[in-house]
């Protein structure tokens, strides 16, 4: 199957780009003689395809493998070759899974269709780890080929990729699919511990929330001679709504998590707040995102999370979560409840990794014939982190119902690789809802 480079990929417009993919996939998968990987259960050997050749993705598929002893990494596609090939030296100098690690030359997709080609190569799960945009496009398009998954977080950008990733989910859960999700806070065990003991009440009924996710600045790459608009925003992911939805949505979404998860996984109605850029002033390094955000989200009870997030150099560190109720304050993140009923999560010697955890479970599930479904939680704790980033981008009270009907869709109008805008700093006030 011939490859193209990325910088030479054929321009592809949106319409058709989001109209035949899914067709395209199923397609080829059938004309191949693939099956869905739904009755993939037994001891026979899982291939892993990884789409997405990240940091994120290069650790997700090296959890995989040590996930199970029978499973190989046998496909991988990226947008960029470099980014593939990296990563894949990545993981086949780690000595614990090289021997898991079979990528073979035509086995290595690049370009916009990578996605396709990795599904349609006879892998049985998919790790999903691009930028977060891509992410309903690339769920649906699993889904549709019969594969199970790992998620990445968030799973979309916008209230529309939020409405196709929930149909995805129904279409999963139909078919049998594992999802498993990439929040994962849900699946270190001193947390589950820590939640059973809230949703017993051993802090009495809630009455607020208060969570941080405050840090300093992360990675970006300066533009290089030859990059095009496209190129540089996609090396550049992180500081582009369209891509990543803001630091809101792609990092603070794990606090956003844990709150829901304390709440029964009930979402708030409404949110407001404020938020802003002061640190990354300069455009060519750090797109048009802000830096900071404070929301406070309302539940119909009139419960308040109080939530902060922000992304500055040579600022106090702080992820922390609280917990608070009519007996007692919960620390969600370091495992201890103060107030009538005191108890502290006591360390074992046993691991508890959260990343590798999710993985576990995962190919437990698919092993068991048992299918693990994280996809209304992932679906809805990021449409609460886009609720908060509607209310602070607009400066608007932003209701769950506005923001899960929003029609605003920040898919550019063509995945290609030359000019492409960068929308202006969002400014409360001006800046309108849609």
């Amino acid at each position: 199957m011939s490859r193209k480079p990325a910088d030479q990929a054929s321009p592809t417009s949106r319409r058709d780009f989001l109209k035949t993919s899914t067709a395209t996939v199923v397609g080829t998968a059938l004309a191949a003689g693939l099956t869905p990987a739904v009755h993939a259960g037994g001891s026979g050997t899982l291939k892993i395809g990884l789409i997405g050749c990240g940091g994120r993705g290069t650790g997700a598929a090296t959890q995989a493998l040590h996930a199970d002893p029978n499973v190989k990494l046998t496909a991988m596609g990226d947008v960029f070759a470099d980014h593939l090939e990296a990563k894949l030296r990545v993981l086949q100098n780690d000595p614990e899974i090289a021997a898991k690690v079979d990528v073979k030359s035509d086995h290595r997709f690049v370009g916009w269709d990578a996605y396709k080609q990795v599904l349609a190569s006879g892998v049985d799960v998919v790790i999903l780890a691009t930028p977060p945009h891509f992410r309903p496009l690339h769920f649906e398009a699993s889904v549709a080929a019969g594969k199970h998954l790992f998620v990445e977080k968030p799973v979309a950008v916008d209230g529309p990729g939020v409405r196709r990733m929930m149909k995805a989910c129904d279409d999963a859960r139909t078919k049998g699919l594992s999802v498993v999700s990439g929040l994962c806070y849900r699946y270190e065990h001193a947390k589950q511990e820590t939640m059973k003991r809230v949703h017993d009440g051993a802090i009495g009924d809630i009455v607020a929330l208060h969570t941080n996710y405050n840090t300093h600045g992360l990675w970006h790459f300066d533009r290089q001679p030859g990059w095009s608009d496209m190129e540089w925003q996609l090396r550049n992911w992180l500081y582009f709504t369209w891509l990543s939805g803001d630091h809101i949505v792609e990092q603070h979404i794990h606090s956003l998590d844990k709150m829901a998860w304390a709440m029964g996984d009930k979402y708030p109605e409404k949110a407001y707040g404020l938020g802003g850029r002061q640190s990354r002033i300069n455009p060519k390094k750090f797109g048009h995102i802000f830096d900071h955000h404070a929301v406070v989200f309302e539940y119909p009870n009139g419960i308040k999370c109080f939530s902060y997030c922000r992304q500055q150099d040579g600022t106090a560190s702080d992820v922390s979560d609280y917990v608070m109720g009519t007996q007692g304050t919960c620390n969600v993140q370091h495992h201890f409840i103060t107030g009538a009923h005191p108890w502290r999560h006591k360390r074992t010697t046993e691991p508890d990794d959260m990343y590798q955890n999710e993985h576990n479970a995962l190919f437990a599930s698919i092993r068991s014939g048992k299918p693990l479904d994280n996809g209304d939680y992932m679906c809805k704790s990021t449409m609460m982190a886009i609720m908060g980033r509607m209310a602070t981008y607009t400066g608007q009270i932003i209701t769950w119902n506005m923001a899960m009907h929003s029609k605003e869709d920040l898919t550019p109008a063509r995945y290609e690789f030359g000019p492409l805008a960068m929308p202006p700093v969002a400014r409360p006030g001006i800046t309108k809802f849609v």
